[in-house]
């Protein structure tokens, strides 16, 4: 397990981001086709307690998705956060928090494109292949307003890529083809009944479950 550096509180005792995972509560996941999934963000000036609260419930939610990342527009509100717990290229977990992140990828002959299924936790139970860079690097802020960066291979690297859209306004599923896209609907309809209006405050609903409502 790898996350980001601590940084201390106000008396001066170090606070490390493994403090922010734990102990929040789990929020409703925004789906798509809500109007703040699909606008640009606003960036993060307040690196207070509020913020850090925030970022507890996203990790919390997070975990309950059984999610790798997690924008600050998928538990509705619009501005530029996203936290992750995601494994990279070399099975090492990596977690944390980023504020007004910013993702490069490589150019010319260092650009590798790894082309695997891709989903989302704001469209559940839909995945389809999407092609992105192999290597990733993010630039922001961590909760207390320090510049960090994250070099992220595999899927981080994804995770990396996927969350910063959010934060841009954009979904993966605008990334597909006409043709992908409409599988991924079928998809997510076909299992639309798994996954209450509120999940996962609600937990996902089993098969079983589905006859015995019916």
């Amino acid at each position: 397990m790898v996350g980001l550096p601590g940084h201390p509180h106000a008396d001066g005792e170090e606070m490390a981001i493994e403090e922010l995972m734990t102990g929040g509560t789990v929020l409703p996941i925004t789906r798509w086709g809500t109007p703040v999934m699909h606008e640009e963000t606003k960036p993060v000036t307040e690196f207070d307690d509020a913020l850090r609260a925030l970022i507890r419930d996203m990790f919390a939610t997070m975990r309950a998705a059984h999610g790798v990342g997690l924008a600050a527009t998928q538990v509705g509100l619009g501005i530029s956060l996203f936290v992750f717990e995601c494994p990279d290229a070399d099975e090492r977990i990596r977690y944390g928090a980023v504020c007004n992140p910013v993702v490069t990828t490589p150019r010319g002959k260092d650009r590798q494109l790894e082309k695997i299924d891709e989903g989302c936790l704001s469209f559940p139970g839909g995945y389809q292949p999407l092609a992105r860079a192999d290597r990733a690097v993010c630039v922001g802020q961590d909760p207390w307003g320090n510049e960090i960066t994250i070099e992220g291979t595999g899927l981080l690297s994804r995770c990396l890529q996927h969350e910063t859209d959010h934060l841009n306004g954009m979904v993966f599923g605008d990334r597909l083809s006409s043709r992908s896209y409409r599988k991924l609907e079928e998809q997510v309809a076909a299992l639309a009944h798994l996954y209450p209006e509120d999940w996962p405050v609600t937990a996902k609903r089993t098969t079983a479950s589905r006859t015995e409502d019916a």
